[in-house]
């Protein structure tokens, strides 16, 4: 197993739209898709980008971090920096202070700053810069203090706009590979991911690039959520407990705890954070029917974007309720506004707040923004529904799927269970934070990088 291809591919800076594969909407559960990422690979390779992009983020130097001259440009209050290969980098007084990476300004064993703001002079000057015999940028303050700068340090931070975004991608990994129904699903082995640092690093970024990786080879038993939360951290507890189970259950409290069809929707909006990654194994699968949808959030926004931008802007505007209320791990009783489409500072799609089921009763906007509020949702479901952008998959057991739920809606078709094929699966959350927290840990162990 190896998805290293996928995984460099998704590294190259480029956000594509349809990746070619043989489409998966005709499978039953009867027969499990092919999905090998390695198969994946040359098709994505051989698409063109089109329609909407993220701001690409140029590569991160890679030339000689050695130093022709230093120059402190007092008037500007800027150090400029001249590297060998020509470029030039231009440093504020007030960041390099504030930054000063000695022992007094700079806890060393957690890299956090000591140096409180209230004695920071926002204002210094330089009395001294050179370039000292172990190839520091050296600082002397007008107090006297001195600062010592690592040149790949400083030139990771140059404040250039491709300097930038170079690393805001290196550290957010922002950057997606936008697909509809002809994608053919990234695959791991189980255990693989959690025995290999290469094989789980791997994994963490095709799930950050794509939104979506399969796993197999689980054990068909409670508890493999839980191990496969290890390999990051921890979960993330809700009013339904660490994990969940999903089976047909009476008196149910959740929609998901039915035999019927799910829509299309993300996990618990009627959280004002909701959950950022979600497992689902397959211990037991429906004697008939049960096949999993699944569609790319981002890219139908997009697409929504681009057809009728009065249907994105109300959606990405609107704040619309959710309620959740019962009683499972505890009872509960929760409820929050939200966007449908969530954007960044930016203007980027950045989460999907949509779950019809919980979709509240209370609607809070004035009453001529009402019918608008429908016909924008109206439009994104349906384009959230063409059978071009819907990529329908079977589960059996052992199968672990783990998914983007900011990015991915998902659902599932309606199904038959018997008392010898009861449909069961075990689910979990994990927050972002602690994905990719882990995945700067596993890029740093697997590839040498410096620290940030």
């Amino acid at each position: 197993m190896s998805l290293s291809r996928l995984a460099r591919y998704g590294l190259s800076g480029r956000v594509l739209l349809g990746a070619t594969a043989r489409p998966l909407g005709s499978l039953s559960c009867r027969k499990r898709p092919e999905l090998s990422l390695t198969q994946t690979s040359p098709g994505l390779a051989s698409v063109q980008s089109r329609g909407h992009q993220t701001m690409m983020a140029a590569p991160l130097p890679v030339a000689s971090c050695r130093v022709s001259a230093v120059e402190a440009r007092h008037e500007e209050r800027l150090l400029e920096v001249v590297w060998e290969d020509g470029d030039r980098s231009l440093y504020p007084y007030t960041w390099l202070r504030d930054n000063c990476q000695c022992p007094d300004c700079t806890l060393q064993s957690a890299q956090a700053r000591s140096l409180l703001f209230s004695q920071l002079d926002i204002h210094t000057g330089v009395q001294k810069v050179q370039v000292n015999d172990n190839n520091q940028v050296s600082i002397v303050w007008p107090d006297q203090h001195v600062s010592k700068f690592e040149l790949h340090w400083l030139r990771k931070r140059c404040f250039s706009l491709a300097s930038r975004q170079a690393m805001q991608e290196e550290l957010f990994i922002n950057e997606r590979i936008y697909w509809d129904s002809k994608l053919r699903i990234p695959t791991a082995n189980f255990e693989e991911v959690l025995n290999d640092d290469k094989a789980a690093l791997d994994w963490l970024l095709a799930l950050r690039r794509i939104g979506m990786v399969y796993l197999r080879g689980a054990p068909s038993e409670k508890g493999q959520v839980t191990r496969l939360s290890k390999r990051i951290g921890y979960l993330r507890m809700t009013f339904y407990g660490p994990t969940w189970q999903v089976q047909d259950k009476a008196m149910a409290v959740n929609v998901a705890y039915t035999s019927g069809d799910l829509s299309l929707h993300t996990d618990y909006p009627a959280l004002h954070c909701t959950p950022g990654v979600q497992f689902l194994h397959c211990i037991e699968q429906a004697q008939q029917g049960g096949e999993s949808e699944v569609v790319d959030g981002f890219h139908m926004a997009e697409v929504l974007r681009r057809e009728d931008p009065q249907a994105f802007q109300t959606l990405s505007s609107l704040r619309v309720d959710f309620s959740d209320m019962g009683k499972d791990y505890c009872d509960f009783m929760v409820h929050s506004k939200n966007h449908i489409i969530d954007l960044d500072c930016e203007g980027q799609v950045s989460r999907i707040n949509y779950n019809n089921a919980t979709r509240g009763s209370v609607l809070d906007l004035p009453l001529h923004q009402v019918q608008e509020f429908y016909r924008a949702l109206k439009a994104y479901v349906d384009i959230m529904n063409r059978p071009t952008n819907v990529v329908t998959y079977c589960m059996e057991p052992g199968d672990i799927v783990t998914f983007d739920n900011w990015r991915l809606l998902h659902g599932r078709k309606s199904y038959t269970s018997s008392t010898e094929k009861r449909r069961h699966l075990e689910g979990a959350y994990l927050d972002w934070d602690e994905v990719m927290s882990r995945l700067r840990i596993l890029r740093k162990a697997v590839g040498g990088e410096d620290e940030h």
